[in-house]
């Protein structure tokens, strides 16, 4: 099969062996996947990786000796592949299972290749209502999504979400039939259009001081603030609009480190609550329902062939969604 490597900086498309099954594994063909910011900080050197990437993708099942009923069907799988026997999988969520592989991020190849094998627990169908290009969104749908799994938000609260990149847009637009007054907050008009159409409140700045200080002035400061800048400075300006008391919702990794002067945390006594991944059922039941619109963040398409290009499109300053195409080959 081919596929693209991330290897010390660099990316090469190679011919490989197609995966073999283990127990109770199914074998997909991949149809279309999407870059994400988590791939461009991988190739920049993120948590070491090497190997081949990709965790947003939707495919076709071409082999499932253990579920037959399978085969043919479009699907989409939970990127966290839990041990299954510790204690955290058995009692809890095997997302934080200590043992887990990643796809495409850590431990587990990805999906920049036509054929993926993924337990069976972890596949999702996918609707037929649902085309490929929107299914390539229901992870970071579901990130999107997983703030409102995690606090209880309710439509008196204010909330403010900061950044107009992909998983902000995202973020704003999912959130906004639970809180009907949720702020967008970013650097870009015609970014902050895409969420503007969908009914989210958008305000626009130059720069992260003149958005925390425009924001102030007309809102004050917000019960809840979810970051999804993309920035190592971004939890300084959350920490900047968020009340006493109240909670900041961290979306962004980045390889850089964040430096913090933890004080004012300590002080106001505000939560900080990471967010991850989320339920893809959810994100699923989101799409199939038409709540949020996600193919308005599409910017281009490349067959897999220009991989390269496609990448580099990508990782262009404001990038929205680039997807790969598998479907040619």
């Amino acid at each position: 099969m081919q596929a693209a490597i991330f290897e010390n900086g660099a990316v090469h498309l190679v011919s490989k062996p197609t995966p073999t099954l283990g127990p109770g594994e199914v074998l997909i063909e991949v149809r279309m996947a999407g870059i994400c910011n988590t791939d461009l900080e991988l190739l920049r050197g993120y948590m070491g990786f090497a190997g081949i990437p990709g965790h947003e993708f939707v495919g076709r099942v071409v082999a499932a000796p253990s579920a037959p009923q399978l085969l043919g069907r479009r699907v989409t799988a939970d990127i966290n592949i839990g041990c299954g026997t510790c204690p955290v999988c058995l009692q809890a969520d095997a997302r934080h299972c200590p043992n887990r592989t990643t796809l495409g991020i850590a431990g587990k190849d990805g999906a920049f290749a036509q054929f993926v094998a993924m337990p069976l627990h972890t596949i999702h169908l996918v609707p037929d209502c649902i085309s490929n290009a929107q299914a390539v969104f229901l992870e970071p749908l579901a990130a999107a999504l997983e703030p409102s799994q995690q606090l209880h938000l309710t439509a008196r609260q204010s909330v403010l979400v900061l950044g107009d990149g992909k998983l902000g847009i995202l973020t704003a637009c999912a959130l906004r039939r639970l809180v009907p007054d949720l702020v967008l907050a970013g650097k870009h008009e015609d970014k902050l259009a895409v969420a503007a159409a969908q009914g989210v409140t958008v305000r626009q700045g130059t720069d992260a001081g003149h958005i925390a200080a425009t924001l102030g002035r007309e809102f004050g400061l917000f019960d809840v603030v979810i970051e999804a800048t993309g920035r190592p400075q971004g939890l300084e300006t959350a920490l900047e609009l968020v009340r006493p008391e109240g909670t900041v919702v961290l979306k962004t990794t980045t390889f850089a480190p964040t430096t913090l002067a933890m004080a004012k945390v300590v002080v106001d006594e505000i939560t900080l609550l990471g967010s991850r991944c989320g339920d893809l059922r959810l994100a699923i039941a989101s799409l199939k329902d038409k709540l949020v619109d996600v193919l308005p963040l599409v910017e281009a398409a490349y067959p897999f062939e220009a991989f390269a290009e496609a990448l580099e499109h990508a990782a262009r300053p404001g990038a929205m969604k680039v997807l790969v195409d598998f479907r040619a080959l």
